[in-house]
């Protein structure tokens, strides 16, 4: 997804980085989605008394069960954001940002599948949710991925270029 270059001063970005993080992402997202419907249909499993709980919880809309009766719309967005993320990454000359950006990618196609592969039927699919935090919403690895990544989107945002230099003018 990476096309290897990197922004002048610092090293090439490895064509195989990219890849491989929206791949692990979405096969770890997947993989724990499967485990939980499995394991945790019959109730919660807390990990720190009722603060911390792993709680099987579908949600049918966005971000914090907005939308819930926009399912469709949600998953057309996704398949968009998807294509746009992909481009994103390709574009991308520093390495922070291809993180950033293929967390975000990794997240956003982990809940899509869920959105194209769940009950109750294509394009409509609920999205797994299972981890609860206090009285913060139920999130999974998708959504964590896609927070992480925006986080370092952030970041990239505000640090410095890299400096370069020229035979005429010595760092």
């Amino acid at each position: 997804m990476s096309s290897g270059r990197a922004a002048s001063g610092s090293r090439p970005i490895p064509r195989w980085l990219a890849p491989s993080i929206v791949l692990g992402a979405v096969i770890l997202d997947q993989l724990t989605k499967a485990w939980v419907v499995a394991s945790l249909s019959d109730g919660p499993l807390s990990i720190i008394g009722a603060d911390v709980e792993l709680h099987l919880t579908r949600n049918s809309g966005g971000a914090f069960s907005l939308f819930t009766n926009a399912t469709v719309v949600l998953a057309l967005l996704a398949i968009g954001l998807s294509v746009f993320l992909v481009r994103a990454v390709q574009r991308a000359r520093d390495r922070l940002t291809v993180i950033a950006l293929s967390l975000v990618l990794g997240g956003a196609l982990g809940n899509l599948m869920d959105r194209l592969t769940r009950s109750p039927g294509f394009l409509r699919g609920e999205v797994v949710d299972y981890i609860r935090v206090g009285s913060f919403p139920s999130f999974n690895v998708a959504d964590s991925c896609i927070t992480i990544g925006a986080i370092l989107l952030i970041i990239a945002a505000f640090r410095e270029p890299a400096t370069t230099t020229t035979d005429n003018h010595p760092a």
